[in-house]
């Protein structure tokens, strides 16, 4: 079944909608008591690279709370393993690399991903959109500033410290990294749209810690690279507390530009000039709160998401594990409800 007039992609493209399509960012995984029963003892990159684990987790909120859209269970940092990067998830600490990089050596330590390194992935993502029958799949990659974070810092990280000072003293070095994985990163996302995926996202995760000089001399050229390599499917640029640098994410090439809780979507619309829809933007704490609380702080984003060409509800960052999954189904039923002005 074609996904062509899928209401989320009618959306991420400006086009009229019955309703305000929702999808949640983290919507597979912790907070479902059936994705840690499927998880148990089970590593994260692990069950990555397994495809029926792939496709089940991905399938279980799409089955569980009836969004618009499915998004790939995997991890960014799955094509840096890939080619060979020596890292692993550290439950508790995120991404941890063995021997973090910081010389043009370090670089050419990242070989070229070629299609053959990920088959999990394009098996996945085939029979996923044989489960979803007609709902988008939604893929997604890391973006370069994001994963060279991960890199020079060899871990989760503050400050950025020891990557902004790379950034600054090394510029070579700098370019020539992202120059690198922003290859990286376009092949992953053209993998996964080539064996289905409705839609991409490109997530920069710690871009909100640049100024918005340092974002377009240092990062912008190279995540636009990564944009420009996907065609023929909406392209989504999500990162966090970035909201003073949204013209320069939305002008690398995104159709959707995603933003996080800390900014009103009306205002991101006009920061934005009019030329992108929007994604977003519920604080995920709020689900811990009321039903009627949830309702009206939903209501709010719903208005303020008419002032952009297109909406697509979501929270202004990932699902909490603490949260009630019921919570999610009923916001879910409550956006689908309203009506579209």
């Amino acid at each position: 079944m074609t996904t062509d007039d899928a209401v989320l992609l009618r959306a991420c493209r400006g086009q009229p909608v019955p309703y305000v399509p929702v999808w949640f960012m983290r919507q597979a995984g912790r907070s479902l008591p059936e994705y840690r029963a499927l998880r148990e003892d089970v590593a994260m990159l692990d069950s990555c690279m397994r495809p029926d684990l792939v496709v089940e987790i991905t399938m279980q909120p799409v089955r569980r709370h009836g969004v618009d859209a499915a998004i790939l269970f995997s991890d960014i940092v799955l094509p840096l393993k890939a080619v060979g990067v020596e890292l692993d998830i550290v439950p508790g600490t995120g991404p941890v690399v063995a021997k973090p990089f910081d010389s043009l050596a370090d670089v050419d330590r990242l070989r070229p991903l070629e299609p053959d390194d990920m088959p999990y992935i394009t098996e996945a993502v085939r029979g996923l959109v044989g489960e979803l029958s007609g709902t988008p799949l939604i893929g997604f990659a890391g973006a370069p500033f994001t994963l060279a974070s991960y890199l020079v810092e060899g871990g989760p990280s503050r400050d950025h410290a020891k990557t902004k000072a790379l950034m600054r003293s090394e510029p070579d070095v700098w370019h020539a990294l992202l120059e690198r994985l922003a290859e990286i990163s376009a092949e992953s996302l053209r993998l996964q749209v080539e064996a289905g995926a409705s839609a991409v996202q490109l997530f920069d995760s710690w871009a909100g810690t640049l100024s918005p000089t340092d974002y377009a001399t240092y990062v912008q050229p190279h995540s636009a690279r990564v944009l420009s390599a996907v065609d023929g499917v909406p392209r989504i640029h999500f990162g966090v507390g970035t909201g003073e640098i949204l013209p320069l994410m939305g002008a690398a090439g995104a159709d959707v530009v995603g933003v996080d809780w800390r900014l009103s979507l009306d205002a991101a619309a006009a920061r934005l000039g009019g030329r992108h829809a929007v994604q977003g933007n519920l604080d995920p704490t709020v689900l811990m709160a009321p039903t009627e609380v949830v309702e009206a702080e939903a209501s709010r984003v719903l208005a303020a998401g008419r002032s952009a060409p297109g909406h697509v509800f979501n929270l202004g960052h990932g699902v909490l594990p603490s949260t009630d999954p019921d919570a999610l189904t009923r916001l879910v039923e409550f956006v689908h409800a309203q009506p579209v002005e």
